[in-house]
């Protein structure tokens, strides 16, 4: 997960919505969308982009041509449900434990996964990390956008595809940018940093790597994820990498709003 910096908020509608574990959260959320490019890079720790991957040419990658930036990040139509597959890479559900979750969000598009403060959070794939942050530098008074997740990780998947995390209460020992991890790791726990409005919760993102660091418009979500979290809480390995090529093809790299 699951991983930058967002709700990073869920929005109630008429839609059906899913095993209620806190269920005022949602609205205790409202407000916590990121909206502008702030001065500078966010306080992560980014893996050095420079060093190229060991593994191979990914599947969004070699399926996605090269796209000229666009302006705007404008949100993905409803979620869909995708097909399983029955190969590898092998997904699981980000959150042990009891969750629960809206197939919307709003601003963009993202998942705010509620739970137990302290529930251990996973890697949804096997892949290498591509930022951390430990430090909490979120402030209401400060620039909205690159710090709103707080503590947050995030991990580009063997797939090719990055996935986000944020509102961590800390980020396991040993989880660095660079470092490898497997499906189903330990990257941390459900928390309430950053803009989550005293809410414990994962925010949770899906997106195409682009530039791998800062680029937290991005990095917060671009695709619904709701259709695959239902996929991998039935451990079924419902795969992102179509929803993202597409995208990506659409819209390429948008600059920050």
């Amino acid at each position: 997960m699951s991983w930058r910096g967002t709700p990073e908020r869920g929005r109630r509608s008429g839609r059906r919505t899913y095993p209620v574990v806190v269920l005022l959260a949602t609205a205790l959320v409202a407000g916590c969308a990121e909206t502008r490019e702030p001065p500078g890079p966010p306080a992560f720790e980014p893996m050095d982009t420079s060093v190229p991957s060991t593994g191979g040419t990914s599947p969004l990658a070699a399926a996605t041509p090269t796209i000229p930036a666009t302006s705007g990040t404008s949100p993905s139509p409803k979620p869909t449900t995708p097909s399983p597959t029955t190969g590898s890479p092998r997904y699981v559900f980000p959150v042990t434990g009891n969750a629960s979750y809206h197939p919307t969000h709003s601003g963009y598009p993202a998942t705010d996964i509620f739970a137990n403060c302290g529930a251990p959070v996973l890697a949804v794939t096997a892949g290498r990390i591509l930022e951390v942050s430990r430090v909490d530098n979120y402030s209401k008074s400060g620039p909205q956008g690159p710090n709103n997740g707080g503590r947050a990780v995030s991990l580009l998947g063997d797939d090719g595809v990055r996935y986000y995390g944020s509102h961590l209460t800390n980020v396991a020992a040993g989880i660095n940018a660079g470092v490898r991890v497997r499906a189903g790791q330990q990257l941390g726990t459900v928390g309430k940093t950053g803009n989550a409005n005293n809410v414990c919760h994962l925010h949770f993102g899906i997106s195409p790597p682009c530039k791998k660091t800062a680029d937290w418009w991005i990095r917060r979500g671009v695709v619904w994820p709701a259709p695959f979290l239902d996929g991998w809480r039935k451990k079924r390995n419902t795969s992102p990498v179509a929803k993202v090529r597409d995208w990506h093809a659409d819209r390429g790299c948008p600059k920050a709003p």
